[in-house]
Formats: C-alpha cells, structure tokens, sequence
C-alpha cells in the first residue's frame, strides 16, 4: 500500500521534471522571440535562449534526480539498487555540471556563488523585463 504512494510520488516528481524542461524551452524561446523583437544582437538572443534552456535542464534534472531518490528509497533496497541510483545520479551530476559551465563559461566551484537551475531561469526573466522597461 505505502509502496504504491510513494512509487505515485515519484511518478509525480518524474512529471514535474519533464515539465520543468518543457515550460523552460518554452520560456527560452519566448524570451528569444521578445529579445529579437526589440532588436538585440543575435549573439545576446542565442545567450539568453542558451542560458534559459539549460537553467531548465539542470532544474528538470534536479527534479528527476530527487524522484530516483524517492523511488529507490522507498523500494525494498538493495545494492543493485543502490548502484543503479548512484549511476544515474553521477550521470545527472555530470550533465549538470557540463551544463553549468556552458552557461557561466567557468567552473562551478570558480564562481562566487552557486546559481540553481531555477535562479538561472529567474535571472533571464528579470533581465527581459527590464529590457522591456527600458526599450517601452
């Protein structure tokens, strides 16, 4: 009964995550499109489409790796288990570190402070709308 909850939860979480990525697509693109409209250079468009997409990623895989982790732990453990988990975390860890780098351009223990998947996104929205209010 609580296994079928818990399996329920991390449906769920593995929903949000794929959910994350596609509204995060389209956000990128529509802050693409917005940008391209008020005339930016194309290389700030493809910056600001590129950093919101992968801001999407990392935080659809946080997301993802967080319902690995719920399901695992809920499961009746065992070590294949547990390695499969620690495999699928490493090859999330990596794409999210490569897709981190791709944004900032440095490593990610370089930086002065650690940006999420989600501040990304955050910090792309803001800079349109203050784009908005200068170009209005």
């Amino acid at each position: 009964m609580m296994e079928d909850v818990f399996t329920t939860i991390a449906v769920v979480f593995e929903a949000l995550g794929a959910i994350a990525m596609v509204l995060g697509l389209i956000l990128a693109f529509t802050l693409g499109m917005r940008a391209l409209l008020r005339r930016q250079r194309g290389a700030d468009v493809f910056g600001i489409v590129r950093s919101t997409l992968g801001g999407a990623i990392m935080l659809g895989l946080e997301i993802l790796v967080a319902a690995d982790l719920v399901r695992t732990i809920t499961s009746k453990p065992s070590i294949e288990d547990a390695l499969i988990l620690g495999l699928i975390v490493l090859i999330r860890t990596v794409l999210s570190l490569s897709i981190a780098i791709e944004i900032d351009g440095v490593l990610p223990w370089r930086r002065a402070a650690l940006t999420s998947g989600a501040s990304v996104m955050a910090e792309q929205v803001r800079q349109d709308r203050a784009a908005q209010r200068d170009s209005s």
